[in-house]
């Protein structure tokens, strides 16, 4: 290192943008990443610097940052939630927060929309808490759709119920009035 003096302007001129696409394939018998786009890779060999060589892994937490020491616990999974709720483990606020945020998994037909059961004192419609669930009820090869809990509660037909995991454990059924209630609920919790 020592004295060793650079002309700035001779390494400037030398750094060239190129033209073209962005390279896509890596150069696997080179064990190399493809050239960054837009500059001359061969800058820095033509001066004896060899750059360091980093991870290119998104790690946890993204660029430069630790994994934390304590990570957030995750919220219980629907299945959970309709577990605890019919043994009286969880409050219904609770079960409805859990259920706004949740895939929910809807039989479905040739039509868009949800399929009612109308062979019940009110229609309901089944909905299930996983794909295996569903599965169950419905055959393997049956069609369907995920929305969330909350797209649920937003797009059921008025006077609809409807019945999660049907064929389970822990069936809940939600008529008509309970839909209402969690209608009344959601709108509370956005719009105070």
């Amino acid at each position: 290192m020592g004295n060793q003096r650079v002309d700035c302007r001779r390494a400037v001129k030398s750094l060239s943008v190129s033209q073209g696409p962005v390279p896509t394939r890596l150069s696997a018998a080179l064990g190399t990443l493809a050239p960054m786009y837009g500059y001359d890779q061969n800058v820095g060999a033509q001066q004896g610097y060899v750059p360091p060589q980093q991870p290119m892994s998104g790690g946890v937490g993204g660029y430069g940052q630790q994994p934390p020491l304590y990570p957030e616990p995750s919220p219980p999974s629907l299945a959970d939630a309709v577990r605890a709720f019919t043994t009286g483990q969880m409050s219904a606020e609770d079960f409805q927060q859990v259920f706004a945020t949740s895939k929910v998994y809807c039989p479905r037909g040739d039509n868009p929309g949800f399929l009612a059961l109308h062979n019940t004192q009110q229609p309901v419609i089944p909905m299930f808490t996983s794909l295996k669930e569903l599965r169950r009820y419905a055959g393997k090869e049956s069609k369907y759709f995920v929305i969330t809990g909350s797209e649920v509660i937003d797009l059921l037909p008025t006077g609809y119920g409807f019945v999660l995991d049907m064929e389970g454990e822990h069936r809940m059924v939600f008529d008509a009035k309970a839909v209402e209630q969690m209608v009344e609920f959601a709108m509370r919790r956005m719009y105070g």
